[in-house]
């Protein structure tokens, strides 16, 4: 006898990446930042931990939502805090989207959202890149019952973008509101926060996890008109930021310099690694992430991941049915990348 929705038992569930709790790994599979992140947040953090956790914490991050607003031109009436990005899908998914409805997302991109749709009963429609990574207008055609559709920009795992301008053009002939997810956004040339006021359609959400090395706090956000923050509040757990994330996350934010400097080390260590990736025969990705998408055209790269593995340095060996497969490989310190292209130099 099961006791489980239909749909849970038919899922498989989403699959993280490894996170090896034993052994010393160059972790380079994940897309964590690399540094440690701006030391306002340890103290911001130790200053709540002293003062006490008896309370709940604000409901609304209101402390992040105004220094956010403050640093990123927006009302912070139009921001929504969520334990990390993917709390931030979550909400979104279960507002928007119900049984036997769609969620539509390109594809290959972040499995997370499918099973996100399938949680809920929904179907999960996939409209396949073009080969130069672009969307072609299938992305905003009519399907009866689409409710909402994802945009990962950059893409994982490509790190390619479309321009805002696509995306304005796509959101407006989608029948049903686009979520650009911006997770690594911090680390691109551009991005689409403006075009939230354009398009009630259009929201973007944003994770701290990459460019503000905070993984381990779990925080994100998200930016939308205020009729949909007020919906999406509605569905959102009633403390899912907690009284720690919210002091560090906004001591994070606030510290604009920091970011500018860690930003510019990952970019050019990502130029660097592109460029000996490619000597090395690989089908590299320009990339507005941190992290490079690598095919090879001739060597099979399953095996090289696995000798990585074996030599304690982990990358992301990612196979995608009706694309093809490639190591996708997070932008390391210098030392890290390093060590990880005098091992791949041997062994391809």
């Amino acid at each position: 006898m099961s006791y489980f929705r239909p749909e849970i038992e038919r899922m498989a569930g989403y699959v993280p990446g490894e996170q090896p709790q034993a052994g010393k790994f160059i972790k380079l599979n994940t897309n964590e930042n690399p540094y440690p992140p701006s030391p306002a947040v340890a103290r911001a953090i130790a200053a709540v931990a002293e003062g006490g956790l008896a309370r709940y914490p604000d409901p609304t991050g209101t402390a992040f939502r105004r220094r956010a607003g403050d640093v990123l031109s927006v009302d912070p009436d139009w921001i929504l805090c969520g334990n990390g990005s993917d709390d931030i899908l979550t909400i979104v998914t279960r507002a928007l989207v119900g049984q036997r409805e769609w969620l539509r997302l390109p594809y290959p991109s972040y499995i997370l959202y499918k099973t996100l749709a399938h949680l809920q009963g929904a179907g999960a429609e996939e409209v396949f890149f073009e080969t130069d990574w672009s969307l072609s207008d299938k992305f905003a055609a009519p399907l009866d019952g689409l409710k909402l559709a994802f945009l990962p920009n950059p893409n994982s795992p490509s790190g390619t973008m479309l321009p805002p301008e696509r995306i304005l053009e796509l959101a407006d002939r989608l029948p049903c509101p686009l979520l650009v997810d911006e997770a690594y956004g911090d680390f691109a040339e551009t991005n689409c926060l403006s075009l939230v006021a354009q398009n009630e359609k259009i929201m973007v959400s944003r994770s701290l996890s990459k460019s503000y090395a905070l993984a381990g706090l779990r925080f994100g956000f998200l930016v939308a008109q205020p009729q949909m923050i007020e919906q999406f509040r509605k569905v959102k757990d009633s403390y899912n930021v907690d009284a720690l994330s919210i002091a560090g996350a906004t001591a994070a934010i606030d510290d604009t310099a920091w970011l500018a400097d860690n930003t510019a080390k990952v970019i050019a260590t990502r130029t660097r690694l592109a460029a000996a990736m490619r000597a090395l025969g690989f089908a590299t990705v320009d990339s507005q992430a941190n992290f490079l998408w690598n095919p090879h055209p001739s060597v099979p790269v399953k095996p090289l991941y696995e000798q990585l593995k074996a030599r304690q340095i982990l990358v992301r060996y990612m196979d995608y049915e009706g694309w093809g497969d490639g190591l996708r490989i997070s932008v390391g310190t210098d030392a890290q990348i390093d060590a990880c292209l005098t091992l791949l130099k041997s062994i391809i």
